[in-house]
């Protein structure tokens, strides 16, 4: 995992982070036992979402791999182990 630099882009951090606030947020209204603070942390949480993907459709995110050439050669093929002799 740690060769794929997996989520180390600015998109992923600012997107994290936003969305933990938004866990934060919702968590304590929660306790309190209030659930319009509650809910609004849970948009904070969408934003967190949407901020990342806006960030990444705007080259701040991980760069788009090409898909990979699906070769025309068949796949080996073995037969059953009691057909081998």
């Amino acid at each position: 995992m740690a060769g794929s630099s997996h989520g180390h882009t600015p998109a992923a951090w600012t997107g994290v982070i936003i969305a933990f606030i938004g866990f934060c947020v919702s968590g304590a209204f929660m306790v309190m036992a209030q659930p319009l603070g509650f809910w609004a942390g849970m948009v904070i949480v969408v934003l967190g979402g949407v901020v990342g993907a806006i960030m990444s459709a705007m080259g701040l995110g991980m760069p788009k791999q090409a898909p990979l050439a699906v070769s025309n050669t068949p796949a080996a093929t073995r037969e059953p182990a009691t057909a081998e002799s």
